[in-house]
Parts: C-alpha cells; sequence; structure tokens
C-alpha cells in the first residue's frame, strides 16, 4: 500500500488503521470454533482450509501492521503518543500471531483431543474470543474517543469494555486450570507426545486472552496520558 493509498483509506488519523487491524485480527480468532470443530471429527482436509483462513487472515492483519509502521508520519499531530500508538498496535498483532500458531500447531501433528475433554475445551476457548472479541468492541471505539476529545462518558464506557476483558481472563486462568487436570487425568489413554503437545495448546489459547488483556492495558495507559 502506497502513502498515497494509506492516506486514501486511513486519512490522516491512525485510529481508522488500529480499528480495521483489531476487526482483522479478532476474524482471525473467530475462526478457531469452526476449526476446533473440524479437528474433533478428525476432518483435516476442513480442518487445514480453515487453517488457511487463519494464515490467510493473519498475513492481512500483518500486512497492516506494516503500512501503520511505515507510513504514520512522525509530524503529524495526534492526541496520543506515537510510540503508545505503536505498542497498541503490537499488541493487537499478537493475537492474531498466536491463533495461526495455535492452528498451525494442531495441523502439523494432526492433534487427537480425547473426546472426554472436547467440551471443556470448547468452553475454554470460546471464553478466550470473548475477550479478544470485546477487545476490539474497546479499540473500535477510539473515533468516538477522538470526537470527544479522550473525556467523557466515552471514556467511562471504554474503562468498562476494559475492565469486563480483565474480568474474562480471570475466568480463562480458572478454566485453564480445570483443564489441565482433566489432561492430566486422561494421560494414561492419550498418547504422551499427544499430550505434550495438547497443554502447549491449551497454555496458547490462555495467551489469545492474555494479548486481548493486554491490548485492553495499552488503551487504558492511552486514555490515562
Amino acid at each position: 500500500m502506497s502513502g498515497n493509498s494509506f492516506l486514501g483509506v486511513f486519512g490522516k488519523s491512525p485510529f481508522k488503521a488500529l480499528e480495521t487491524h483489531i476487526d482483522v485480527v479478532k476474524a482471525t480468532a473467530d475462526k478457531l470454533p469452526v476449526f476446533f470443530e473440524a479437528v474433533f471429527n478428525s476432518d483435516w482436509t476442513t480442518a487445514q482450509q480453515v487453517r488457511d483462513e487463519i494464515s490467510k487472515s493473519e498475513k492481512q492483519a500483518d500486512a497492516i501492521k506494516r503500512d501503520l509502521r511505515t507510513q504514520l508520519p512522525k509530524g503529524l499531530f495526534l492526541p496520543v503518543d506515537r510510540a503508545d500508538l505503536l505498542e497498541l498496535l503490537v499488541q493487537q498483532d499478537k493475537i492474531a500471531n498466536k491463533a495461526k500458531d495455535i492452528a498451525g500447531r494442531v495441523i502439523g501433528r494432526e492433534l487427537a483431543i480425547p473426546r472426554k475433554l472436547q467440551t471443556d475445551f470448547m468452553v475454554y476457548l470460546n471464553r478466550c474470543i470473548d475477550a479478544v472479541d470485546l477487545a476490539a468492541k474497546a479499540i473500535n471505539e477510539l473515533d468516538e474517543l477522538l470526537e470527544t476529545g479522550f473525556r467523557g462518558r466515552e471514556v467511562d464506557l471504554v474503562e468498562k469494555i476494559i475492565s469486563k476483558v480483565a474480568e474474562i481472563e480471570e475466568d480463562t486462568d480458572k478454566l485453564q486450570v480445570g483443564l489441565r487436570q482433566s489432561v492430566r487425568t486422561a494421560e494414561s489413554e492419550m498418547n504422551p507426545i499427544d499430550a505434550i503437545f495438547l497443554y502447549d495448546v491449551i497454555e496458547w489459547v490462555g495467551d489469545l486472552a492474555d494479548r486481548a488483556e493486554s491490548v485492553g492495558g495499552r488503551l487504558e495507559l492511552l486514555l490515562a496520558k
């Protein structure tokens, strides 16, 4: 994307680019439940197709990140610090990267997840994605924050969303503990290497919520300044 096209799409404000980026990031993570439904059914053809879609979305997020990093004018007047804005972008991008890593790890191993663990796993996964979706909702309030001068009711609304993201992240920590205990119970019935891979996947899924909380934290710092 050239400099002229960058300004044409996003104007002189980088906030629209951040919002576009988080929407792509959210779409990347939102594909994971469909991916795991295919995995549960050992439908590796469909799983690979969804994994390819996840990879394509992640690359799209990367392209937006690169454009914003390289073409955000240093002399552009912004109501927030440019470095803070770029750090927020980095935290957003980590969510898409992690979604791609999760799908790649599972596909690479053709990881079988025991049926007795699947329901709890999906509850955990969807709760982590709840955090991502709410973080995206907060970022999509940036235009409104700009219009209100980062003051007033709009700030209160965003702070409430950020607080809810943190609450969800705490939920996912508890769900992760329970799920890991269930895996430990099922280890005797599993291929030992599969068990190791599953522990990794569970941790990486939790990273989605952790990164979503980091996005909220960076946005909160941005509001405080």
